[in-house]
């Protein structure tokens, strides 16, 4: 961007970036007005939804969080129960999504998924359209949205298109601040419930609620419709699967995987990519919001409260994967239309058509990046497919739970990933990985399954990672005792068992 003359300096330095107006009345004044602002603005956004989510049509699936969600929720299809025999580190609402899914469209595809994120992108951008417009004017409301959509597909693609936890996560953190912002606390507080539920990191958003509340007056009425609308959803998610599970799997059963001890400079040098990579798709924005910042006295504090628990929700676990920052993104798009609305107009533009250039590049690298660690699993899918029966149970020791999708067979455990018996989750390849590094209690349930329901066929797809048999005792032994090698199929080794006896 160019350098702001002196008098566009002295033209903001004094100015203060507007917080929500004072008078709560609805989005530009007559329902006329207000139908016609939707009516042009509405169909644009659902475009560049649509075409921001295009490549995510070009694979079946983008990466292991979805894979492990198909699993899953084919396990529910079959009787399984949620966080007793199908567990995850995970909250349970996107689990049901899925589910609902397959239950009317089939466990075929993903595609009814696909068109769930696509949705919710749209309804993430109206809802910071609506945010933006009644604080800052029309003008500003079309900025947010259509910045966000530009900017939300700013990742590596196995992040941004994956119809995963995050993407359902990010409309209900906007419902969230949408809610607060016109006081309706009680729907503010099951937006947050509904974020927390889609992923835990989600209710960071509560931060900006309570500020938002706090600012307001706080009246008992208003902080008890906001904790029953926070804790009557929470409460009835525990209900509906088990309550201790329900607490240990999303709350107290994760010491392990967010710790900071194991790989760091590995993870700190993957936190360090993943926000050069953000920084690069929000490059219209940053040169503004730091402008913004250096000359003008900041307002909205709401929204910099939103950003920096955002911030700390990504910083939370210490792993620093992609599909993290998507939480940014709507907070930084509302930043970005609050600092170009008291800039220049040429601003605006400029920001606009930056990042449209950033957001063809990464389009462009969806739809033309290759998958091979997709295609591995799809092969090794085919040779379990070729040696088994449809009844058959298997196992894939490896981090691909997408393999048991792919192969349409049942996994033999409900720990669908080796991550969960060494903590290798997380990507760590340092000294926290091994059986006493595992979900607490997981190997004598594991041992169990395979000795009640031993799988037909294991698959060792460590490739040479840390949690390889040979560095895992009680898989070694299983695997000796009662199975032989009869394949390798790209590094990956393929067991059989052996009628003469059980593992």
């Amino acid at each position: 961007m160019l350098a702001p003359t002196s008098a566009s300096l002295r033209s903001v330095r004094n100015l203060r970036v507007p917080g929500p107006r004072r008078e709560h009345v609805a989005d530009g004044g007559g329902g006329g007005v207000r139908a016609a602002y939707w009516t042009r603005l509405l169909p644009l956004l659902a475009a560049l939804a649509c075409l921001t989510r295009l490549p995510s049509l070009r694979w079946p699936l983008w990466n292991p969080d979805e894979g492990y969600l198909a699993v899953q929720a084919q396990m529910l299809a079959h009787g399984g129960e949620l966080y007793t025999t199908v567990v995850d580190r995970k909250p349970p609402l996107v689990p049901w999504l899925y589910a609902g899914s397959f239950a009317l469209f089939g466990d075929g595809s993903l595609l009814p998924l696909k068109v769930l994120a696509a949705a919710a992108q749209l309804l993430t951008a109206v809802l910071l359209v609506s945010l933006a417009r009644r604080r800052w004017g029309d003008g500003a409301g079309r900025t947010a949205g259509v910045l966000y959509l530009l900017i939300s597909i700013g990742l590596h693609p196995e992040d941004a298109q994956a119809a995963a936890f995050e993407v359902f996560m990010l409309p209900c953190t906007a419902a969230a601040m949408w809610s607060a912002d016109r006081r309706r606390w009680g729907t503010a507080g099951t937006a947050v419930a509904c974020a927390f539920l889609a992923k835990q990191t989600g209710g960071a958003v509560l931060l900006p609620v309570v500020w938002l509340l706090w600012r307001e007056g706080a009246a008992r009425r208003d902080v008890g419709r906001l904790a029953a609308g926070l804790g009557g959803p929470v409460l009835a998610a525990a209900l509906l699967t088990t309550p201790a599970g329900f607490v240990f799997w999303t709350v107290t059963g994760s010491g392990a995987y967010a710790s900071f001890t194991g790989s760091e400079l590995h993870v700190l040098g993957r936190g360090l990519v993943n926000a050069a990579v953000l920084a690069a798709a929000c490059a219209g924005l940053v040169g503004p919001v730091s402008r913004v910042l250096r000359v003008a006295r900041t307002g909205a504090v709401e929204l910099w409260l939103w950003l920096g628990s955002s911030v700390a929700a990504v910083l939370l676990g210490f792993h620093f994967f992609g599909h993290y920052y998507l939480q940014l993104m709507p907070p930084l798009a509302l930043l970005g239309a609050a600092a170009l609305q008291i800039l220049p107009r040429e601003r605006t533009v400029r920001a606009i058509v930056v990042s449209g250039c950033a957001c063809a590049v990464f389009l462009a690298w969806g739809l033309l990046a290759p998958r091979p660690e997709l295609a591995h699993a799809a092969r090794l899918a085919e040779t379990v497919r070729a040696r088994t029966g449809p009844d058959d149970r298997v196992l894939f020791w490896g981090m691909h739970p997408e393999a048991y999708w792919l192969a349409d067979r049942a996994p033999a455990s409900r720990f669908l990933t080796a991550g969960l018996l060494t903590n290798y989750s997380g990507g760590r390849n340092g000294p926290q990985v091994g059986e006493k590094y595992a979900v607490d209690g997981a190997w004598p349930v594991f041992r169990e399954e395979l000795r009640r329901h031993p799988p037909a066929l294991v698959v060792d797809d460590s490739r040479g990672k840390p949690f390889a048999p040979e560095r895992v005792p009680s898989l070694r032994r299983i695997l000796a005792v009662g199975y032989e090698p009869v394949a390798r199929t790209e590094g990956a080794v393929v067991y059989v068992r052996v009628p003469r006896a059980v593992p």
